[in-house]
């Protein structure tokens, strides 16, 4: 029997229509408006509720009335069933159909209910239209329906039967209508619960999706930062050391042929820097924050490190420190992040210097006082910053140091002027954000 059930009564696929637009509007998957197979327990139900009554009703007729009764009780049960069956299709022609449809049934009980004294069982066809009402309107709406069908029913029986048998009549099938009303509308709420749950489930497979997109995202762009990051160490410490390696392999091999006995002097040097370099390894191997220790003894790491550069490479530097290294009240020690920046972006200008400056002096200038600042500078060749670009320079990878650590780096230089490179602390720079993920080990004294 095709008739509307719980899935499909009322507006179509209420149920779906609700959590459609409210997935629509969140932009994300929409489970199926309900599937035949999520629905077809409660719609049959529903039909063969229908066809219960309506098989009683029919088997009553042919029992109780005579031959002239029984046609006319017949003729009314077709025309009622036929309205029930034309109802999906004229709906959807005509949104209005539905309550035409609801007087028509219940003017064919009224009359079906006054053919006899034996006919009020006619009145439970009425809890039919009750349930289609329950999974269309709202529920005062319906209880209306139901209180209007219950009047109905009195007044027709009135005639065959004492009022107070009428009314208890009108009382027992209404409430019979009640009964099936209710559990339409539990039907259609759970069918609607269940549709949102899938829907919200869907969500839920798609998110997981992305999230896990995400972090396979996450993974290999946290790869690629410490390649990244082991590719600037080793540009910034080893591969000084090696240049100066094959440098001092060189003037061994030039004495070799002119002083054979100072060659032993470079041999050594090698060794030295040889050993430097594997420090320079273990260094670049551990994590930024454990290269260096605290900042307050950033000064100290450098006066080490030019003093080795002034070994290597004959590069004399003057380091200028302006503030104390543990701070006091208006002081800001540097985070070990920061110094470990710092130190690297030193590391690094000084290779240019020697490389590229034709000068063996420089100048190392630090401010531990705010506004904090960090500045190296030479007075050799110089250079023009708008075609330096892939020049084997490191600008790019000091710029990226400095960034890491919430500084900015700026390079001045011109050709014949020598170079400045500076890096400055942000304006209203907090040595507690600073020092946050570090679980506080660098704080201001009290």
């Amino acid at each position: 029997m095709a008739v509307r059930g719980p899935g499909n009564a009322g507006a179509a696929v209420p149920a779906g229509a609700t959590v459609g637009s409210a997935n629509a509007t969140a932009g994300s998957a929409v489970a199926p408006p309900a599937p035949a197979g999520v629905l077809a327990s409660q719609r049959w139900v529903f039909v063969l509720t229908v066809a219960f009554l309506y098989a009683a009703a029919v088997l009553r007729s042919l029992l109780a009335f005579g031959d002239g009764r029984r046609v006319a009780a017949l003729i009314l049960l077709a025309a009622w069933l036929a309205l029930l069956l034309s109802e999906p299709a004229l709906s959807r022609r005509w949104r209005s159909w539905f309550v035409v449809e609801v007087v028509l049934q219940a003017a064919i009980i009224g009359v079906a209910l006054t053919l006899s004294d034996s006919s009020d069982f006619f009145a439970i066809l009425l809890a039919v239209p009750s349930m289609q009402a329950a999974m269309r309107w709202r529920v005062r709406s319906t209880a209306v329906l139901i209180g209007l069908f219950a009047v109905l029913t009195g007044l027709c029986l009135v005639g065959q039967y004492a009022p107070v048998q009428s009314a208890t009549f009108a009382a027992i099938y209404g409430g019979t209508a009640v009964f099936l009303a209710a559990y339409a509308l539990t039907t259609k709420r759970a069918t609607e619960a269940r549709l949102r749950n899938e829907a919200l489930a869907a969500d839920l497979r798609q998110t997981n999706g992305r999230l896990a997109d995400y972090a396979a995202r996450a993974e290999r762009l946290a790869g690629a930062r410490e390649r990244q990051r082991l590719a600037r160490d080793l540009h910034d410490s080893v591969t000084q050391t090696l240049f100066s390696m094959t440098l001092t392999a060189r003037s061994a091999l030039l004495l070799l042929e002119r002083s054979p006995g100072q060659v032993a002097g470079q041999l050594d040097q090698i060794d030295e820097l040889a050993h430097s370099a594997l420090h320079e390894m273990e260094l670049v191997g551990a994590e930024p924050p454990a290269a260096l220790p605290p900042g307050g003894d950033l000064s100290a790491e450098l006066e080490r490190h030019l003093s080795e550069r002034e070994r290597q490479n004959g590069l004399v530097v003057a380091l200028e420190v302006e503030g104390e290294a543990g701070g006091d009240e208006a002081g800001a020690p540097l985070s070990r992040a920061e110094s470990a920046a710092l130190l690297r972006i030193v590391q690094e200008a000084l290779n240019n210097v020697v490389k590229h400056a034709g000068t063996a002096r420089a100048t190392v200038r630090l401010r531990l006082r705010p506004p904090c600042r960090l500045e190296v500078e030479d007075r050799g060749r110089g250079f023009d910053p708008e075609r330096a670009h892939d020049s084997g320079l490191g600008l790019d990878g000091m710029r990226e140091r400095a960034a890491e650590i919430g500084w900015s780096l700026t390079v001045a230089s011109s050709p014949g002027a020598g170079t400045r490179v500076v890096a400055e602390a942000p304006p209203g720079r907090v040595i507690a954000e600073q020092t946050s993920n570090e679980g506080g080990r660098d704080r201001d004294p009290e």
